[in-house]
């Protein structure tokens, strides 16, 4: 089949290389414009654009869906065109272009976590399965009929990264397998029920600020959903410090909110809600994350030693100084 490709990030790469090495043809690939990243702050091309210019596909990178980028690629005459996180709601006349539909790729159990952030917002909230499903797409947001779905626990050791990275794997073999069933005429949509529908927002640097008042369990969903963006993160005096990993304290219990219980060559136990998560890496503002224990090593931290729940109005901390990864 004939296909136009619209997606930006590292997620949907390997629903791309996988159309790439099948007996499909991407006809163009449609991403989002070179965006200013790192410290330089230099335009950078998104992944797709990467993957799609180191094979030869055609790009374009359109700010807006115009008129013009329509009747271009109308005149490619698409049999599909395949979406998965391309960063634009689409309108219907560019819905209405391919001889099928427009799939998208959503990296969730819909009508779960309709949305910008699903896979964040599955860790936040303790859930313990999510997955991804493939739709009929809309003009709506995340609200057109289910094609095909797959399941996965959410791993106690799961953070936002690795759960992004299964599930774009597995979205990208259900893709194909939606393509095969549609071929074969063997898929039927199914109408969402949107009154099991919940909303997953696009997050923000200020997501990260940690609530110590929080439950252990809660604190520790956080620190793992927000990884690696935009990063939880405390105050400890003056210093921002990014906290990497944890893990909730059996039993732990008889301390202050944000207060440090106790440090070892484990980590750095600090006082939640209801009980202690033990910080086991972490990133000082400016440097690079490491384990807790050679953090120890060049940092004073005493059990007493309190870290805050609140900004610091200074603009110096507006910046987001921590490792993107």
């Amino acid at each position: 089949m004939n296909i136009i490709f619209m997606g930006t990030p590292d997620f949907a790469l390997p629903s791309l290389q996988q159309l790439y090495e099948s007996d499909h043809h991407v006809r163009a690939v449609v991403t989002q414009p070179d965006r200013p990243k790192g410290r330089n702050r230099k335009p950078a091309p998104p992944p797709v654009k990467q993957f799609a210019m180191e094979h030869g596909l055609p790009v374009l990178q359109p700010g807006t869906i115009t008129p013009d980028l329509i009747k271009t690629l109308g005149d490619l005459e698409p049999d599909l065109i395949i979406v998965v996180a391309f960063g634009q709601i689409l309108k219907k006349d560019l819905l209405a272009l391919p001889r099928h539909f427009c799939i998208n790729l959503h990296s969730s159990l819909l009508p779960k976590y309709r949305g910008a952030a699903p896979i964040n917002w599955a860790i936040i909230n303790g859930d313990k399965e999510t997955g991804v499903t493939t739709m009929k797409m809309d003009d709506g947001l995340d609200t057109g009929d289910t094609l095909l779905s797959w399941k996965t626990p959410i791993r106690d050791e799961d953070d936002a990264q690795s759960l992004h990275d299964t599930l774009a794997r597995e979205g990208a073999r259900l893709l194909l397998e939606t393509l095969r069933r549609l071929e074969e005429r063997n898929l039927q949509p199914v109408p969402q029920d949107s009154s099991l529908s919940s909303y997953a927002p696009k997050l923000k640097k200020k997501d990260g600020l940690i609530d110590w008042s929080k439950s252990a369990v809660e604190t520790h969903n956080r620190v793992r959903g927000l990884e690696p963006w935009p990063g939880a993160y405390t105050f400890s005096g003056s210093q921002r410090l990014r906290i990497c990993k944890t893990k909730v304290v059996p039993g732990g219990s008889g301390n202050q909110a944000g207060k440090i219980a106790r440090t070892s060559d484990h980590g750095i136990e600090v006082g939640t809600g209801d009980g202690r998560i033990l910080v086991t890496q972490l990133q000082p503002e400016g440097k690079k994350r490491m384990a807790a224990k050679s953090f120890l090593a060049g940092h004073k931290i005493n059990p007493g030693d309190e870290w805050a729940s609140s900004e610091i109005s200074d603009s110096t901390r507006e910046r987001d100084t921590c490792q993107e990864l």
